[in-house]
């Protein structure tokens, strides 16, 4: 009977102990593991199980933390977190006060490098090699593991731009595997498949053509072929580039067949990879899918209607457009910076374009949407999704930045819909008439309304600039929320007995803000409270502070939000309890005066 080799391994000292032979062993038991805790706890599954011969190679070859390894994108790295101390709590993952789903480095010495979002680890890898090699330290490796995708980026090409002039000692890994969430698109991956076909002669290489050392396509579930390329490379000085093929989900048959579902499957069966499926019946929808299943309608009645994500189709829901209207429909893989200037390009046609990009991701196109949308007043359409608190991907990944860093450029509209009717009622209204851009930012996760089908297809209604809502009179509090947080204080109030005195407006655009109502506001209530589920400092309270400063109003103004620093992982009730803008805190909140 073979012993347990998992269990004795703290870190990457004790695998090295190991002989070769009985690594094969180590990575059955790591993909074990790695299966039993996420089928439980969730998380990001497939991309770690394809990685698990090389996580074991790197650490047994390489001498970390001493050398250093940078994972990209992150969510490859929980063989890495599990062989580097920190199997006994792996358990904890992405669990509020836990270990976070991505490398962080205020976690682990082994965690050399911050990454949530892709394509930083080879300009991470470079900066680290050059220091190094300005200090002295010749001798330390640097290792940039590079997959799902994160490749095509063009920060990546930036990073391999300048590493290929340079004699820094660093390796890049490219763990090839031909999809990210959804498969890769592009150029680049056919080339890639060309190479693996053995179509491409190697003088025409393109990795070698910028000055790296290439070698591969070797299989990277095979440790021999591994282990022996490592030790090869890392007696190589200079750049270096080992192209690895991979198979996601290695390990477990149906995450191999299903790539795109068990990238996170959720909770399922560990012996028989079975997804437990949730009940969705009478549940309201997810406001993803009421973006792409209304863009869809909205596409097929107007022809000069365009989407585009960068790589996010199935997450964005997009993918229903893609299917149906392929033509006007566009992945355009990891890459938010063309994304959003590809979508102005096309707007300089006269096409109406939605250009469909997770919150926190449209901060890697910053400079893009001030220079080549809003500066020429472009009337683009960005859809955020995910934005506000997202959970338990944490502080990489929430879209709480969006109105702070949106609010101030210029020709820039924001909106936040209540729900989902409001929603489709705004992509409905900016496709028939807009003259500026707008970003129109909804949450992860489901809406309210259960029956929002039947109650809007083919209804839809024009929503009015810059115009907001009452939905509750009172006489001495008012409430100014926005966006789908306010069905929070909505439930809050219900439960409050002073409620009559509280007065509860919906304000769904940020910018331009509905100034008539907030005179109104302002001349007739003493004390007023702004709740939103993005950033205070900037943010939609910001904006009626500015307002109220701006006009000599002297009313109490209270600004409930996301404060001023990085909110860590957790569940969405979780963290906006740590915020007090959940349901309990606010009726503590109103209760009490609302002071």
């Amino acid at each position: 009977m073979k012993s347990d080799l998992l269990s004795n391994i703290k870190n990457p000292s004790d695998l090295r102990l190991l002989e070769e032979k009985q690594l094969p062993q180590v990575a059955q038991e790591l993909r074990d593991f790695i299966i039993d805790i996420v089928s439980v706890k969730e998380g990001h599954l497939g991309a770690s199980l394809g990685v698990v011969e090389l996580t074991i190679a790197l650490h047994y070859v390489f001498n970390t933390p001493e050398d250093l390894l940078v994972w990209d994108v992150g969510h490859q790295a929980y063989g890495h977190k599990i062989l580097t101390e920190r199997r006994e709590n792996f358990d904890t993952n992405r669990q509020l006060g836990g270990i976070s789903g991505f490398p962080k480095r205020s976690e682990s010495v082994y965690d050399t490098f911050g990454v949530g979002h892709s394509s930083t680890s080879i300009s991470a890898a470079l900066g680290m090699a050059i220091a190094s090699k300005l200090k002295g330290d010749l001798k330390k490796e640097h290792v940039a593991v590079i997959g799902d995708a994160s490749i095509a980026s063009g920060m990546a090409f930036e990073g391999l731009n300048h590493a290929g002039v340079t004699d820094a000692n660093i390796l890049v890994i490219l763990n090839d595997n031909a999809i990210g969430i959804d498969p890769s698109v592009g150029a680049l991956k056919q080339y890639l498949t060309a190479v693996k076909n053995g179509k491409n002669p190697r003088q025409n290489n393109i990795i070698k053509s910028l000055n790296f050392d290439y070698s591969g396509p070797i299989d990277g579930h095979d440790f021999p072929s591994l282990i022996k390329e490592l030790k090869r490379l890392k007696k190589t000085q200079g750049p270096k580039f080992l192209h690895i093929v991979t198979t996601k989900g290695k390990g477990l048959q149906q995450a191999e067949e299903n790539q795109v579902k068990y990238h996170a499957p959720g909770k399922f069966d560990a012996s028989t990879g079975e997804i437990h499926l949730k009940s969705e019946e009478n549940l309201p929808p997810k406001y993803q899918d009421v973006f792409g299943l209304t863009i869809l309608d909205l596409a097929k009645k107007n022809k000069k209607i365009i989407g585009i994500t960068p790589a996010m189709p199935s997450g964005s829901s997009l993918k229903f457009m893609m299917d149906e209207i392929p033509d006007r429909a566009f992945d355009v893989g990891i890459a938010e910076q063309h994304a959003v200037t590809l979508a102005a390009g096309m707007a300089t046609q006269g096409m109406i374009v939605y250009c469909n990009i997770y919150s926190t991701f449209l901060q890697r196109a910053y400079d893009q949407v001030i220079h080549d949308v809003a500066l020429q007043n472009l009337p683009v359409i960005f859809c955020l999704d995910r934005a506000g608190l997202v959970g338990e991907d944490g502080a990489t990944h929430h879209g709480v930045f969006d109105i702070a860093y949106l609010r101030s450029i210029p020709n820039m509209m924001i909106y936040a819909p209540i729900n989902e009717i409001a929603l489709q009622n705004i992509l409905y209204t900016v496709q028939t008439e807009l003259n500026h851009p707008i970003a129109i930012r909804y949450p992860r996760g489901r809406g309210v309304i259960s029956d929002w089908e039947v109650k809007n297809f083919g209804h839809y209604k024009f929503i009015e600039i810059g115009k907001a809502n009452c939905l509750k009179n009172g006489t001495k509090t008012a409430i100014l929320s926005t966006g789908t947080i306010g069905n929070n204080v909505t439930l809050a109030l219900q439960e409050c007995a002073n409620s009559e005195t509280i007065a509860h407006y919906d304000f769904p655009f940020i910018k331009p803000l509905d100034v008539q109502l907030l005179h109104d506001i302002l001349s007739n209530f003493e004390d007023i409270i702004t709740i939103e589920d993005g950033v205070v400092n900037g943010g939609f309270g910001s904006a009626v502070l500015e307002f109220a400063a701006s006009h000599n109003y002297k009313s109490n103004i209270k600004n409930l939000g996301v404060p001023d620093h990085f909110i860590e992982h957790g569940t969405v009730d979780q963290l906006q309890q740590i915020c007090k803008i959940d349901v309990k805190s606010l009726i503590n909140l109103f209760s009490n005066g609302a002071k």
